[in-house]
């Protein structure tokens, strides 16, 4: 079977990279966009940094401001809704992974309006059409949604999340401005620089990882992990280094699959709104001990990546921990906590199932079976 990688048509990277977007625009010959983001980045003045280029080059626009985090599926259809009264031909993604992903089903739908049951679009859906042309700008240096085929939806009627897989959906273009991302908070910096790392990590161990997704993978971990800790601090190279680190992870990732730290962390957020990124990193460490007598030799690369040194001296056992424990203090350092906040023992078997059913739990080097999805659960439950 012949390994695929989908990434962006074109991408623009490094301070300033926002600059293109009205010729970009303008080169397409986009008549009217649809700029999808929400009310917070507005408030704060990042969305209107792209507005305002728009309204500076005579570009006409309609704003949606109303994205959720976590979005829903009654935020995806009153967006499709907008869209359609807008009369609009290209989208404007300007967010994280909440925005981006709202984006991508909204575009998705209207290519492909047979699919306006948002909820058939989950797993791998038979699209025929590329979604609307989108420019997506990144404003979170974590979940690279703006260069990969999947997205998150979640069905609050059944409390959970799904994830939708589909080469149409990649945005056409991307733009990885660390300009975008300077007013983070340290916790949201800090929860989808993990979020970032956990995508490289699993990216690397996934079952479907090759050589070219390799050589992503292990450079994400190394921007990664020696950036993180400064961004937080609002460190403008580390910040720079993080953006790009992250988007390559998503390169990576995208044409690889997850593992069952995303599928455990994407119940969580369903259930106790738990933000992606923080779920993520509570999960990391605790799969990567599950999962590590089935990684072969790839865990030493993951401790040297992270700047763990002596790795070839050590043992199979010894680099396994230490990949382990680098992870773990790089947690520590940026304020993740160890628990899940809310998580009950009486929620565990709904919790165990719905991770089980999740589109990232195939691509686990392990398999993994309901008693020992509960048995991990378990693990980060905090203690009474």
């Amino acid at each position: 079977m012949a390994n695929r990688i989908v990434l962006n048509t074109v991408s623009y990277h490094g301070k300033g990279a926002i600059e293109e977007i009205p010729n970009i625009i303008k080169t397409a010959g986009y008549k009217k966009i649809f700029v999808s983001t929400d009310k917070g980045l507005v408030k704060f003045g990042v969305a209107t940094k792209v507005t305002d280029l728009l309204e500076k080059n005579g570009i006409d626009y309609a704003l949606f401001s109303d994205v959720k985090p976590n979005p829903t599926i009654e935020n995806v259809q009153a967006g499709v809704k907008a869209f359609k009264e807008a009369g609009a031909d290209a989208i404007v993604a300007i967010g994280g992974g909440s925005a981006q992903d709202t984006a991508k089903a909204i575009g998705i739908i209207i290519a492909n309006p047979e699919f306006a049951d948002v909820r058939s679009l989950e797993g791998v859906a038979p699209t025929k059409n590329h979604a609307v042309p989108t420019i997506a700008v990144a404003t979170t240096a974590g979940t690279a949604a703006e260069v990969t085929i999947n997205y998150v939806i979640t069905d609050v009627e059944k409390q959970r999340k799904f994830v939708c897989v589909d080469e149409h959906d990649i945005p056409m273009y991307a733009v990885i401005d660390p300009d975008m991302m300077m007013s983070m908070p340290e916790a949201l910096t800090a929860s989808t620089g993990m979020d970032a790392l956990t995508h490289a990590i699993e990216g690397y161990t996934t079952k479907a990882a090759w050589e070219m997704t390799d050589m992503f993978h292990l450079e994400a971990i190394k921007l990664i992990s020696h950036n993180l800790r400064q961004a937080c601090k609002k460190d403008p190279k580390a910040k720079e280094a993080m953006a790009l680190g992250q988007y390559i992870a998503g390169m990576g990732f995208s044409n690889v699959g997850l593992g069952i730290a995303h599928s455990i962390a994407h119940t969580f957020s369903a259930h106790y709104d738990t933000p992606h990124g923080v779920a993520c990193a509570i999960m990391l460490p605790v799969i990567m001990e599950w999962n590590q007598e089935y990684t072969g030799e790839r865990f030493r690369e993951i401790a040297r990546a992270m700047g763990v040194e002596g790795v070839d001296a050590m043992s199979q056992e010894e680099y396994r921990k230490a990949a382990i424990d680098a992870v773990k203090q790089l947690g520590k350092d940026v304020g993740i906590p160890e628990y899940v906040e809310g998580l009950k023992e009486e929620d565990i078997p709904q919790l165990a199932k719905d991770a089980a059913a999740d589109a990232c739990a195939p691509g686990n080097p392990r398999d993994t079976s309901l008693p020992e999805f509960e048995a991990l659960i378990r693990k980060v439950m905090k203690p009474e």
